[in-house]
């Protein structure tokens, strides 16, 4: 027999397992068997992320119509194409009867019978479409297949003659012909910073509550009525708002003029601020009205000739102009050709207008302010970027209130009918990313791969696109009204004072804020060289190589092992294990998430099924290799 384990039984996992069932699909025999080990200690499907043991108040950040976890007729894969339904498409199915094996439980039923396809699930209905599509692929398996799951952490790996072996937590090995290590975003063992927080709130009598999941997060020191800094206001920052309020008794309603909040007495007073300053941009509920979005600037011709060039590519100088210059197309062609009456001209001239200025030549701002009357509707890059850049605050209440406004507006921009351009924005994000992961790693300078890439721009595309749902803004703004919730600024730094505690400040704003608790609401940076699972350090640091990168300019580590394009795991001397493979974000490899919109040619899956492929011919060779053997 020949087996193959997957250390992980997440959403990754069995999208990989999927698409290697695609590929073995006529191609076993049963005097042969291949025996598929998925190792995790969390449900196969759903994982420690989407699992079912967790609030009922958390929830996706993606429309129930923008999820899927199957190929369909747009992926440019090699494997068989195997469409299954989305998640609102397998509701749907659901409600018709068509799904008898399906038992969806108490808390999520009434979700489950209503939920539309612009309604955004929870994590908790989520994880039953996990379930399922688990549950389905393992029943898929062709014969000479078979399929098992472990419910333990994959420990460590050691070779073994020709194979490895894997050792489990609960002390048990498995032999195994290949290794697969598919897993999500994992802890991370504290990092200097975190560590000093923790030990001066030690030392000082204070809580601090470090970068994590937050449905994992301890929150019971966080006590009724005490001020607590929270740094972070991107998803895991909204998160940690549900859980300390609705998730602590109070209740929102609707009133005369929008959301109320009435609290339960047992929630903290929460100061928000980081960087920017204003929560991630909400997701965009629009449609688009005018020309279908396509790539303008960031074109397969325009990603061909980066890749040409001689010298190393730099982000800032090379990516970010065209991405900057896609999203003032992606915005104006919707104005123009979804909104006529709105401009003066058409979208072919104001095309060429696009093309003959740089995106932040000041020519151009005054072009756009001739043809485009209402000023809600110009597009500017940089003030969606940073927008409070070069605001100073007369007090701390100044800068609350401009973050109330900026709330509401951002709002009215990303869900009116009548604002649909913002939706060509967000089109035209997802559309650069897309581009820009066709450019091998290799091409860019190390500055670009350490921090532009990682930090800049993913968290830039995180900011812009995978922002939360329009309600919890609203529900933000119903708790600053209620007092719940305060607004720091931008440029939030945090000290430790003896006899404050946590102090808060912004030199954009006069004054500060202390607190006995402080917590830094962002999730960790995947790295698996300082993960807290074991087994992915060892593979850091023994099996593969650890990401490092280095020019004349600059030199980091990026905490990621290195991968080859299919997958494979690359060695310090730079040879490549032919059995041991890394899919995830932990790895070197463009991260494309594990599941995807439909219809979207997404990377992830275009990832999985490469991956796929190169451990389907890796699993035929031990095959080969062990049948060999046994005739001898």
């Amino acid at each position: 027999m020949t087996r193959l384990v997957l250390a992980g039984g997440g959403p990754r996992a069995v999208m990989l397992l999927e698409r290697l069932l695609a590929r073995l699909e006529g191609s076993t025999h049963p005097d042969a068997p291949i025996e598929i080990v998925l190792v995790d200690p969390h449900p196969v499907g759903a994982g420690r992320i989407w699992r079912r043991a967790q609030s009922p108040l958390l929830k996706l950040n993606s429309m129930a119509r923008d999820v899927t976890v199957f190929t369909d007729s747009s992926c440019t894969i090699e494997g068989p194409v195997r469409p299954g339904p989305s998640l609102i498409g397998w509701l749907e199915r659901w409600r018709e009867g068509d799904l008898p094996d399906v038992e969806i439980d108490e808390s999520v039923r009434d979700e489950a019978l209503t939920l539309a396809g612009d309604g955004f699930p929870t994590r908790r209905l989520h994880s039953h479409y996990l379930d399922w599509f688990a549950r389905t692929t393992i029943a898929s398996a062709p014969a000479g297949v078979s399929i098992t799951v472990e419910r333990a952490v994959v420990a460590g790996v050691r070779e073994a003659g020709d194979g490895r072996v894997v050792a489990l937590s609960d002390g048990r090995e498995l032999d195994a012909d290949v290794v697969v290590y598919a897993l999500g975003h994992s802890s991370r063992r504290p990092d200097a910073p975190s560590r000093a927080l923790a030990d001066a709130a030690s030392a000082h009598g204070l809580v601090y509550v470090p970068p994590a999941f937050t449905a994992d997060a301890d929150l019971s020191a966080l006590t009724p009525g005490a001020d607590v800094i929270v740094r972070g206001m991107g998803l895991a920052a909204v998160d940690l708002v549900v859980l300390l309020t609705q998730g602590r008794g109070g209740r929102f309603s609707d009133g005369p003029d929008g959301l109320v909040y009435a609290p339960s007495g047992r929630e903290p007073r929460l100061h928000l601020g980081s960087r920017r300053g204003v929560p991630y941009r909400s997701k965009v509920s629009s449609a688009i009205r005018g020309e279908t979005p396509v790539r303008e600037v960031l074109t397969p011709r325009a990603i061909a000739e980066l890749v040409a060039r001689p010298e190393p590519l730099d982000f800032e100088r090379d990516a970010w102009p065209l991405i900057a210059a896609e999203l003032l197309h992606g915005h104006y062609r919707e104005l123009f050709t979804g909104h006529p009456e709105r401009v003066a001209g058409t979208w072919p001239a104001f095309r060429s207008v696009l093309r003959a200025h740089r995106w932040d030549d000041p020519a151009l701002r005054d072009r756009i302010a001739e043809v485009v009357p209402d000023p809600r509707d110009r597009f500017d890059v940089q003030s969606l970027d940073t927008p409070l850049a070069g605001e100073d605050f007369a007090s701390a209440d100044a800068v609350h209130e401009r973050l109330l406004a900026h709330i509401r507006d951002d709002l009215d921009a990303r869900t009116s009918p009548d604002r649909s351009a913002s939706q060509g924005v967000w089109l035209a994000v997802l559309l650069s990313f897309m581009a820009l992961a066709e450019v091998p790693a290799e091409r860019w300078n190390a500055r670009s791969r350490a921090v532009s890439l990682p930090t800049r721009w993913h968290t830039f595309f995180s900011y812009v696109a995978s922002g939360p749902p329009a309600h919890r803004l609203d529900e933000l703004l119903a708790l600053a009204d209620a007092g719940i919730v305060r607004f720091l600024g931008p440029e939030i730094d945090v000290r430790v004072d003896a006899e404050r505690g946590f102090v808060a400040s912004s030199r954009r704003v006069p004054g500060d804020v202390a607190a006995r608790s402080l917590v830094d609401a962002w999730l960790p940076a995947a790295s698996a060289a300082d993960s807290d699972d074991a087994a992915l350090r060892e593979l850091a640091h023994v099996h593969g190589t650890e990401l490092s990168v280095t020019d004349g300019e600059y030199t980091g580590a990026l905490g990621r092992i290195v991968v080859d394009a299919d997958g494979r795991v690359v060695r310090g001397d730079g040879s490549t294990h032919e059995t041991l493979f890394g899919i995830g974000p932990f790895t070197s490899a463009p991260e494309g998430g594990a599941f995807t919109r439909p219809e979207a040619d997404s990377l992830s899956l275009r990832q999985t099924d490469r991956v796929a492929g190169a451990v389907a011919s890796a699993v035929a060779a031990a095959r080969h290799r062990d049948t060999a053997v046994a005739r001898v």
